[in-house]
C-alpha cells in the first residue's frame, strides 16, 4: 500500500460489536522479537532458533503502520499503544513515532517496555512525541528477575531506563509488575515502597492464561483483593472513582498523598463488558481479544487491495461481529482451543 490514506470518514457510532462496546483503542505490536525471556510470556524452550521469529520483510512497514493506523481513527479509535515482543529494537522507532504523532484524532500515544533500551532512547522518543510510557518490572530482587526474564534482565539497567525516562521529561511512568505466588509475591510490597512518591503508579497484573507456554495454573495467581489487604495494613489506601468504563486496572491512592497503585484483575474480576481494545500483530493479523486463538490477516489487503478503503472497511466489519469476553467465560468449556502467544499478540 503504497499511495496516501484516502478514507472517508466513518460513523463512528457504527463501529460498535454485538455488545455494544465501541472501538476507541488500538494496540499494536511493532516486533516480535524481544531480548528478554520471561516465563509468563516467551519462556526459555518455547522458541526453536531464530525461525520462529517473523522475517523483517513480513513486518509491517512504517508507511503500512501510518495507512493502518489512520484506518483505525476513522473508526473511533483514538488511544495507541505500540507494543512487541519488545518494541524499542525495532530499528528506526522514533522516526515512526513521530508520523504516528502527526495524525489527526488520535489523542494519546504510548509504549510498554522491558526499559532496557531507555537509557539510550528516552530523549528520542519524548522529541518524537510519545506521550506515556510502561515499564514491564515484575520485582526488584535482581535473582529473582533475572530468573523471570530467563537470565536476560539486568535490574540496574532497567532502574537506570527509568531514571532516563525521567530526565527526558516522562513524569509518570507506569510500573507494570505481573505477580506469581511463590515467584514474586513475596517481594511486592518492596517494589512498591521503592515506587512511593516517585509519581509512577505501579500496577499488579494478575498472573493470566495468555497462550500456551507459561504453564498457567490457577493456584498460581494472588487474587488483587488480597492486595488491597496487604497494601491497606501497611500504608493506608482508598479507592478512587473510574471516569473511564474501559479502564484496566482498578486504581487506590495512599492516604499519606505518596501515589497510587492500580489492580489489573482479569482473572478474579473481569473486564470484558468495558474492553474497547483491538490488537493487530506486527505481520498485520488483527485480534479483538488478548486471549484469542484466531484473528483475521489484514496483510494481503493492506498490501494489495484496491484502495486502503477496503481495509478500513474490513476492520469495521471484523469488531462489529466480536462477542469475545474470554476473562468471563474462562474455565466454563468453551474455550480450550489454542491461544496465541503473548509475544505474537502484543500484551
Amino acid at each position: 500500500m503504497d499511495r496516501p490514506l484516502a478514507l472517508h470518514p466513518v460513523d463512528t457510532q457504527l463501529s460498535r460489536d454485538r455488545l455494544q462496546r465501541p472501538l476507541r483503542e488500538l494496540r499494536l505490536s511493532v516486533i516480535d522479537r524481544c531480548n528478554f525471556r520471561c516465563t509468563y510470556c516467551m519462556p526459555l524452550g518455547s522458541m526453536k532458533g531464530k525461525g520462529s521469529f517473523l522475517p523483517l520483510e513480513k513486518l509491517l512497514t512504517d508507511h503500512e503502520i501510518i495507512n493502518l493506523v489512520k484506518a483505525f481513527v476513522g473508526l473511533g479509535v483514538h488511544k495507541l499503544r505500540i507494543t512487541g515482543g519488545e518494541p524499542l529494537i525495532r530499528p528506526g522507532l522514533p522516526a515512526l513515532l513521530e508520523q504516528l504523532a502527526e495524525i489527526p484524532g488520535l489523542n494519546d500515544i504510548a509504549l510498554t517496555t522491558n526499559g532496557v533500551m531507555l537509557d539510550r532512547l528516552a530523549d528520542d522518543l519524548a522529541k518524537a512525541g510519545l506521550g506515556r510510557l510502561t515499564v514491564s518490572l515484575d520485582t526488584l530482587d535482581p535473582d529473582i528477575l533475572g530468573t523471570i526474564s530467563g537470565g536476560k534482565a539486568d535490574l540496574q539497567e532497567v532502574l537506570t531506563g527509568i531514571a532516563a525516562a525521567e530526565r527526558a521529561g516522562f513524569e509518570r511512568i507506569k510500573i507494570n509488575t505481573v505477580v506469581q505466588k511463590g515467584v514474586n509475591d513475596h517481594t511486592v510490597l518492596d517494589l512498591l515502597a521503592h515506587f512511593r512518591g516517585s509519581g509512577h503508579p505501579v500496577r499488579l497484573i494478575e498472573f493470566m492464561d495468555v497462550g500456551n507456554s507459561n504453564h498457567w495454573n490457577p493456584a498460581d495467581v494472588v487474587p488483587n483483593a488480597e492486595w488491597v489487604e496487604r497494601i491497606n495494613a501497611r500504608w493506608p489506601i482508598e479507592s478512587l472513582v473510574s471516569t473511564n468504563p474501559a479502564e484496566t486496572a482498578r486504581r487506590y491512592r495512599y492516604l499519606d498523598g505518596a501515589g497510587e497503585i492500580g489492580l489489573i484483575s482479569s482473572i478474579s474480576q473481569p473486564f470484558c463488558g468495558g474492553c474497547t481494545r483491538a490488537r493487530i500483530t506486527a505481520d498485520g493479523i488483527l485480534y479483538t481479544c488478548l486471549f484469542s486463538n484466531r484473528g483475521t490477516n489484514l496483510m494481503p489487503l493492506i498490501r494489495h487491495s484496491d484502495g486502503p478503503g477496503q481495509v478500513q472497511q474490513k476492520i469495521h466489519d471484523v469488531w462489529a461481529a466480536r462477542t469475545d469476553r474470554y476473562s468471563e467465560e474462562r474455565g466454563d468449556g468453551r474455550h480450550d482451543e489454542s491461544k496465541v502467544e503473548m509475544y505474537r499478540m502484543g500484551g
